[in-house]
């Protein structure tokens, strides 16, 4: 179901206002486990760095083992005492080193592999903090020495550890507090053996008052990126959209999940770059061709055209849509993984793309974007290879009603697919009409048949003219798979060069193709089939628009690409 926005709405606002979380999202999962204030972006960071720690702290202990067994006897005419123990570890220090890389080492590979939930985790980091610096307070109050103006090491992992892998300020607090317990409680410990150390409660409050001190800022940080989250959320707050994460990357701009946060609808977000478009020249003029294209392309009501749901532009010229989120492949990548396609299943998809496009065209609306990776099969319900044709972002009318109501781009690019563009465009003709999307339809289904382009080049510029001046081979002399004369003489046909010689529209190409004779139809029982082998329920499928050697390129007239084209 397609929604058109509102007349009166603002084409410019913010994306992180457009695209706001769902209560049931990754961060409200957070919050309920004890991680508030932490952005879900903050919180997978923390998990890695995580890992990051284990690995500095390890790595303390090694060179800790190596100064006390190797460097010192090179160095036992010096005292180095001035941190309160002696050159030589005592009995215990290379078992409370080596426990302490050990340690590390199971830390780094749950952080790394992390099977567990980030919120568990960062508590298993916590607890990794408080048991490193009893190891160290161990170690230096084996033999403690109170009264010198050493500052404990306590003071280093407390102060360190939340600057890399913060957490939220209260499990920080306790956290670090409890590390810097671990001085009073291993002199407890050792007086308790018997050690000798001055006990003067003066010198005692001196010692341990940095550590503490230690403490409280520890936590300056944690509610710098507790507000930081706040202010994040709040700013989500004000839309209707949660953006998840990146499914695909196009030569137009990135696709992304998304879920509307009151009806919990799965929806996928696609951001278009305003260089993409045609620059910033007339960026004004371009936001209104965008507005007015967007809302012509959610009036469509085909079944096979992807239904847009919202779209707008962000202060910094970044447009996007909305759309449905397909349970499916792009032609181009069912091509790749599988294999060329059986002339009856090219005739079935490629005539519901003609439903999709016939009613674009009695609209005068021009796709001029036709392309493998445009067109996707998919599950939709309890149907298994619908055909949804998508980007019609790109589309344009011909029913203009003014000067300014013409193309979305500007009027000396030409916008397209080389390997899929049709004679005229590649021309740069201003004129062009829906035979120019007849044409790129050929072009599909040449690569289903097939699984080559219509023409090999080295560059765009060679490919559009190829499209130009050079005859197609039929797709039959290229595939094993057996294609009807019938079919080969219409996809011939697609590909002429003059629009006239070409069927005359979509609905007259898809009558043609029902009318072919093949040996076995594609029918639903057949396509049932084909997805619970290839492509079950439960398998992950191809997101929208992933990069592919076919993306979408945009290429200037420059004088250059005129003086080859000549």
């Amino acid at each position: 179901m397609s929604v058109k926005p509102a007349p009166n709405e603002k084409p410019r606002t913010s994306l992180r206002a457009a695209l706001s979380p769902s209560p049931s999202s990754s961060s409200g999962t957070a919050t309920r486990h004890g991680t508030r204030g932490l952005p879900t972006e903050i919180l997978q960071q923390s998990c890695k760095r995580l890992g990051i720690m284990a690995v500095i702290f390890a790595s303390v202990w090694m060179i800790s083992i190596v100064m006390n067994n190797f460097v010192h006897d090179l160095l036992h005419h010096m005292k180095m005492d001035m941190m309160g123990i002696n050159a030589v570890w005592p009995m215990p220090g290379n078992l409370v080193a080596g426990i302490g890389i050990g340690i590390s080492a199971i830390v780094f590979l749950i952080a790394w592999k992390h099977p567990l939930k980030p919120e568990t985790l960062l508590r298993i980091g916590l607890v990794y903090e408080v048991a490193t610096a009893a190891l160290v307070s161990g170690l230096f109050n084996w033999k403690p020495v109170i009264g010198t103006s050493g500052v404990s090491w306590l003071c280093v992992i407390i102060l360190v550890y939340p600057s890399i892998v913060p957490s939220t300020p209260r499990s920080t607090a306790i956290a670090s507090f409890l590390a810097a317990s671990m001085d009073p409680l291993f002199l407890l410990l050792a007086a308790a053996r018997g050690e000798n150390f001055n006990r003067d409660p003066f010198l005692l409050i001196w010692h341990f008052m940095p550590t503490y001190i230690s403490v409280a800022l520890a936590t300056i940080p944690s509610k710098l990126i507790a507000n930081l989250g706040r202010q994040v959320r709040k700013a989500r707050e004000l839309g209707a959209y949660q953006l998840g994460e990146m499914i695909g990357r196009g030569g137009m701009g990135e696709v992304y999940r998304a879920r509307h946060r009151f009806l919990a609808r799965p929806a996928a977000i696609k951001l278009i770059r305003s260089e993409a478009l045609g620059g910033n020249r007339g960026a004004e003029l371009t936001i209104q061709r965008f507005r007015r294209e967007a809302q012509a392309a959610a009036s469509l009501r085909s079944p096979h055209t992807i239904s847009l749901y919202d779209f707008g532009v962000t202060d910094d010229g970044v447009f996007y849509y909305v759309m449905e989120l397909l349970d499916g492949v792009d032609l181009e990548t069912l091509v790749r993984r599988f294999g060329p396609v059986s002339a009856p299943r090219t005739i079935y998809l490629i005539r519901h793309v003609c439903h999709s496009l016939g009613e674009a065209h009695a609209r005068g609306m021009v796709h001029r974007d036709i392309k493998p990776s445009n067109i996707h099969t998919c599950r939709l319900g309890l149907n298994v290879d619908f055909v949804k044709v998508l980007d019609f972002g790109l589309v344009k009318t011909n029913l203009a009603t003014s000067q300014d109501q013409t193309l979305l781009t500007s009027p000396d690019v030409t916008t397209g697919t080389p390997a899929f563009m049709a004679p005229e465009m590649a021309l740069g003709e201003v004129e062009v009409d829906s035979r120019a999307d007849i044409y790129a339809l050929g072009c599909v289904a040449y690569w289903l048949l097939t699984g080559r382009l219509v023409f090999e080049a080295e560059s765009a510029v060679k490919m559009m003219l190829q499209h130009i001046q050079s005859d197609p081979v039929p797709p039959s002399q290229l595939t094993e798979i057996d294609v009807p004369p019938e079919l080969d003489a219409i996809i011939l046909a697609c590909l002429s060069k003059k629009p006239e010689d070409r069927p005359a529209s979509t609905l007259e190409l898809a009558h043609r193709l029902e009318a072919i004779a093949v040996r076995e139809t594609w029918n639903a029982d057949r396509a049932e089939e084909w997805w619970e082998r290839h492509l079950p329920a439960s398998a992950p499928m191809t997101p929208l628009h992933q990069e592919t050697p076919l993306a979408t390129v945009h290429v200037a007239r420059e004088e250059e690409t005129r003086e080859e084209t000549r």
